[in-house]
C-alpha cells in the first residue's frame, strides 16, 4: 500500500470550535461543512463539531445522508434548492433553505407541502453572486411572510478578509432591513474573528473550523488554530545529484552542486498541486526543507540537504501538523480551502 494519508484531528475540530465560540459567545453557529467538509469527510467531523448549533452546506443528498445517520440539528442548505421536486424532500427532512432569487421564491409558493419551510432570505449587499437586490427585497419578504415557516435573513461579506472589510455592506444591509425584527445570520470566519459587528444570532464559520487562516497577513497559529488534517507520505527513493543534474519532468530544476533528494509518494492525483513551484516547504524528519522540481502526477521531490538521516521510509509531512496548508497554498499561489478540498479518493483517510 502506498504510505501517502490523511488524517483528520477530532481534538482540532473541536478546539477550533470552541476558538470560534469565544469570538463570538452570544451568536449561534452554523459549522460550515460544504464540500465533504471542506474535505475532511462530512461523518468525520459532525461528532467532534457536536457543540456547534446547527450544520450548514450546498449538497441537499448530503443533508439527507446526515439525517439518515441520526444527525438532529438544524440543517441549512446555502444555496437553497434547484427545482420544485426537491422540497419535498426539504419540508419531509425539517431542513432549512436558503432563498436568493425570484425563481426559488416562484417554487416555493407554488409548492403543496405538508409543513412549512425555515427560510434564510439572501440580500446581496455588495458580493453580486446570490441574493435579493435591495428593489426586490421588500417584495420577496412580504411573499415569504406569506409561505415560509420562519424567516432569517442573510447576506455574505466579499471583502471580510481584505482591505475594504465589511463595513460597507453592513450599512446596505442595515438600510434594506431597518425596523424589521427578524433574525440575522452575517459572519463567515474572517467577519467573525476581525468584525464584532458582524457577529449577529447566527454565524457561519467555515475554514477557521478546519484550522486555516482566513486571512494572508495572519497565520492560523497567530489566531490560536489548530490544523485540523495532516497530509503525509514517506521517502520511497533517495539520490544523489552531481552539479547540472536535473529533477522531473521539464527538466526545471538543475543542481547547482552535489546534493541529495527525496523521492516523495504524493503527486497531484493524490490532490497536492502541481503547480506549486521549487521551494514550496514540505517536512521530512520533522524538519523543514523544501520541494524540487515539477510535481508529478504520483511523485514530488524533496531538498534532503541538511537531513542527513533522511531515507527510505522517512516520514514526510506535505501540509498540516507543523506545517500549515495555508504556507504551502500560498507558495502553490492558491489558497489552503482548495488543498483541503482537492484531496482524491486514493488517499486513505483515518481521524482521531
Amino acid at each position: 500500500m502506498r504510505p501517502i494519508r490523511a488524517r483528520v484531528d477530532s481534538a482540532a475540530l473541536r478546539h477550533n470550535l470552541g476558538v470560534v465560540k469565544r469570538h463570538a459567545p452570544r451568536s449561534r453557529v452554523w459549522a460550515v461543512v460544504k464540500a465533504n467538509a471542506y474535505g475532511h469527510g462530512l461523518a468525520r467531523v459532525t461528532r467532534p463539531l457536536a457543540k456547534a448549533d446547527g450544520l450548514a452546506l450546498i449538497e441537499l443528498e448530503a443533508a439527507l445522508e446526515l439525517r439518515r445517520q441520526g444527525e438532529k440539528r438544524p440543517i441549512l442548505l446555502l444555496q437553497g434548492f434547484y427545482s420544485p421536486q426537491e422540497l419535498r424532500r426539504i419540508a419531509a427532512h425539517r431542513l432549512a433553505t436558503v432563498v436568493h432569487d425570484p425563481e426559488q421564491l416562484a417554487m416555493l409558493e407554488k409548492a403543496k407541502l405538508r409543513a412549512k419551510i425555515a427560510v434564510y432570505l439572501k440580500l446581496n449587499t455588495g458580493m453580486n453572486r446570490l441574493g435579493f437586490d435591495e428593489g426586490a427585497f421588500r417584495d420577496a419578504l412580504e411573499r415569504l411572510q406569506r409561505c415560509a415557516g420562519g424567516i432569517t435573513l442573510m447576506t455574505h461579506f466579499a471583502d471580510a478578509d481584505g482591505k475594504r472589510g465589511v463595513q460597507w455592506q453592513l450599512e446596505r444591509f442595515k438600510a434594506m432591513t431597518q425596523a424589521l425584527k427578524l433574525p440575522r445570520c452575517l459572519a463567515n470566519s474572517a467577519a467573525i474573528l476581525r468584525y464584532p459587528e458582524a457577529r449577529a444570532d447566527w454565524i457561519r464559520p467555515g475554514i477557521t473550523l478546519y484550522g486555516c487562516s482566513p486571512f494572508a497577513d495572519e497565520s492560523a497559529a497567530k489566531l490560536g488554530l489548530k490544523p485540523a488534517m495532516t497530509l503525509s507520505s514517506e521517502l520511497i527513493a533517495v539520490r544523489e545529484l552531481r552539479a547540472g543534474d536535473s529533477v522531473g519532468y521539464g527538466c526545471t530544476f538543475i543542481a547547482d552542486g552535489p546534493m541529495r533528494i527525496g523521492i516523495v509518494a504524493c503527486g497531484y492525483a493524490d490532490g497536492y498541486p502541481r503547480h506549486a513551484p521549487t521551494g514550496t516547504p514540505v517536512l521530512v524528519c520533522g524538519k523543514r526543507t523544501r520541494t524540487v522540481g515539477r510535481v508529478a502526477m504520483d511523485m514530488l521531490f524533496a531538498d534532503l540537504s541538511g537531513i542527513p538521516q533522511a531515507a527510505i521510509g522517512s516520514p514526510v509531512t506535505l501540509w498540516g501538523k507543523g506545517l500549515s496548508a495555508d504556507e504551502v497554498a500560498a507558495s502553490a499561489g492558491t489558497v489552503s480551502y482548495e488543498l483541503l478540498c482537492a484531496i482524491t479518493p486514493r488517499v486513505p483517510m483515518t481521524h482521531g
